[in-house]
C-alpha cells in the first residue's frame, strides 16, 4: 500500500520502519524534520509538510497527544484538507473519546474514512511488530487497513464500528497498567522495608499469582528502579489518566483509583520526574515510607 506516516517518536519510528521493511510505499512526516533521515535511508520518502504525506491510500498518525493530532488534522493544508475522498486516516495515538468523535465527524463530512486503532505495547514491541491493535470503524475500512495492521501488530482486536470505542478501550487499559504500577510500588515498599529482596519477591509474584507480561515487564522496571530512558514518559501517563477521568465523568462512572493515580503522577512531576518513565510513580510509596531509592 501507499501510506503516509505522521509522528516519528519512539513508537512511530519503529512502526514506520516495519512498514518499509514489509514493502509498503511509505512517506514520512515529522515536525522535527531530522527524525525522518533514518527512515529515508531505509527507503521512505520524506514529506516537507503534512499534505505531502496524505497522497496515498491511507495516512497513519502516531502522535504524543491531542494537541499534536488536532494540529495536523484540522485547518488549512491539514490532513483532513489534503486527504482524497474515500481514503483513510488511521489514528493510532492515545487520544480522548471526544477528539476521536470530532475526527470521525470531520472525516465523514469530507467524504473520507476514519479508523481508530490505538495500540498496546512499548517501543520495543513496536520495533518488533508485536503490538496489540484495538480497532473500531466501518468494517470495510478496517478490512482495507488489514495489510498494514498485520505488519505492525501480533493481534488485532475489533470493537465495532464506532471509532471512539477503541479509544475508550485504550484509555481503560492504560488506567489498568498505571494501577498495576502503583500496586507493585506499594507492595515492594511494604516488603522492602522489612528487608525482603525486591528481585526475589518479583520472581515469586510472577512465577505464581501474577504470571502475566504486564507484571513481568513493569515489575522488572520497578525492582531495578530503571526509569531512564523513558519508554513512556510520566507526563504522558498523567495525560492518559486525565483522559480516563474525563471519559468517566462523561459517562457518569466514578473512577476513584484514577483520581489517586492522577495525584501520584502530579507528585512525581512536582519532584522533577518529567524525564522519567511513567513506572517511576512506583518509587513514591518507598519514599513515603522513609526508604531510600
Amino acid at each position: 500500500m501507499k501510506v503516509g506516516f505522521i509522528g516519528l517518536g519512539q513508537m512511530g519510528s519503529g512502526m514506520a520502519a516495519n512498514l518499509i521493511k514489509a514493502g509498503h510505499e511509505v512517506t514520512v512526516y515529522n515536525r522535527t524534520a531530522t527524525k525522518t533521515q533514518a527512515l529515508v535511508a531505509k527507503g521512505a520518502a520524506s514529506a516537507a509538510k503534512v499534505a505531502d504525506a496524505c497522497r496515498g491510500d491511507a495516512v497513519i498518525t502516531m502522535l504524543a497527544d491531542a494537541a499534536a493530532l488536532a494540529g495536523v488534522s484540522f485547518g488549512e493544508n491539514s490532513l483532513i484538507a489534503s486527504l482524497s475522498k474515500n481514503k483513510i486516516h488511521i489514528s493510532m495515538s492515545t487520544i480522548s473519546v471526544a477528539l476521536s468523535e470530532k475526527l470521525a465527524a470531520a472525516h465523514a463530512e469530507a467524504g473520507q474514512r476514519y479508523v481508530s486503532a490505538p495500540v498496546f505495547g512499548r517501543p520495543e514491541a513496536a520495533a518488533a511488530s508485536a503490538l496489540f491493535i484495538v480497532t473500531a470503524a466501518a468494517p470495510d475500512a478496517v478490512a482495507s487497513c488489514q495489510p498494514l495492521f498485520e505488519v505492525l501488530g501480533q493481534r488485532i482486536f475489533p470493537f465495532g464500528d464506532k471509532p471512539s470505542t477503541a479509544n475508550l478501550v485504550k484509555l481503560s487499559g492504560n488506567f489498568m497498567i498505571a494501577s498495576v504500577i502503583e500496586t507493585l510500588g506499594e507492595a515492594m515498599a511494604l516488603v522492602g522495608k522489612a528487608g525482603v529482596d525486591r528481585h526475589q519477591y518479583l520472581d515469586f509474584l510472577t512465577s505464581t499469582l501474577f504470571n502475566a507480561p504486564i507484571y513481568k515487564t513493569y515489575g522488572q522496571l520497578v525492582a531495578e528502579q530503571k526509569f531512564e530512558p523513558a519508554g513512556f514518559a510520566a507526563v504522558l501517563g498523567l495525560k492518559d489518566v486525565r483522559l480516563a477521568l474525563a471519559a468517566g465523568e462523561s459517562l457518569r462512572v466514578p473512577l476513584p483509583l484514577a483520581s489517586l493515580l492522577r495525584d501520584r503522577f502530579l507528585t512525581l512531576l512536582a519532584q522533577g520526574g518529567e524525564a522519567l518513565d511513567w513506572s517511576a510513580i512506583s518509587q513514591l510509596a518507598a519514599k513515603d515510607s522513609g526508604q531510600k531509592a
